[in-house]
């Protein structure tokens, strides 16, 4: 009998100017897109967005990316912010065709244990209303909700999570 190997995930810090970077956030700000308009983009909104947005931030000093590859595919991004007494999660993003294979766990892990490497003893983080399929993610690996610690324009959900030893692994 023949079993499958399913490709593992890897992640890798890259600048946010890094091509495959580049990739990942402008997809992930499509979708965005498109999730909070419910319609497709138009000309220029997704430009627009990442001028809005922008995760030039995400580097040393101020902060991290974290890109992940499944097997041989670009599938996805995660990046941390350096705040005052915790680090803030943004662009957590799948790429469609890997979504329910891990990717979203393995990128919690990855951001968490740099986090933790980093100093961080939580992570905080804001997400919409109808992003409903990330706060589900956010739950089940021990985010809990939270009063509003930010007053972005699209912050409607605030999430925390503790970090000790043992978060940064995969469950």
């Amino acid at each position: 009998m023949t079993t499958a190997v399913r490709p593992q995930w890897v992640t890798d810090a890259v600048r946010p100017d890094h091509p495959d970077a580049v990739v990942l956030l402008r997809e992930y700000m499509a979708e965005m897109v498109v999730r909070y308009y419910g319609r497709p983009a138009r000309p220029g909104e997704v430009d627009a967005a990442l001028a809005e947005m922008p995760s030039d931030d995400l580097a040393y000093p101020t902060g991290l990316l974290l890109i992940a590859h499944r097997g041989a595919d670009l599938a996805g991004c995660a990046g941390l912010r350096w705040r005052p007494g915790f680090a803030e999660l943004t662009r957590v993003y799948v790429r469609p065709a890997q979504r329910g294979t891990g990717g979203g766990a393995t990128l919690l892990a990855a951001v968490e244990a740099q986090a933790l490497a980093a100093g961080a003893d939580r992570i905080r983080l804001d997400t919409r209303s109808d992003l409903v399929e990330a706060r589900a993610l956010y739950a089940r690996h021990g985010y809990l909700e939270i009063p509003a610690y930010s007053h972005g324009p699209y912050a409607e959900h605030w999430f925390e999570k503790e970090l000790t030893a043992g978060s940064g692994r995969v469950k």
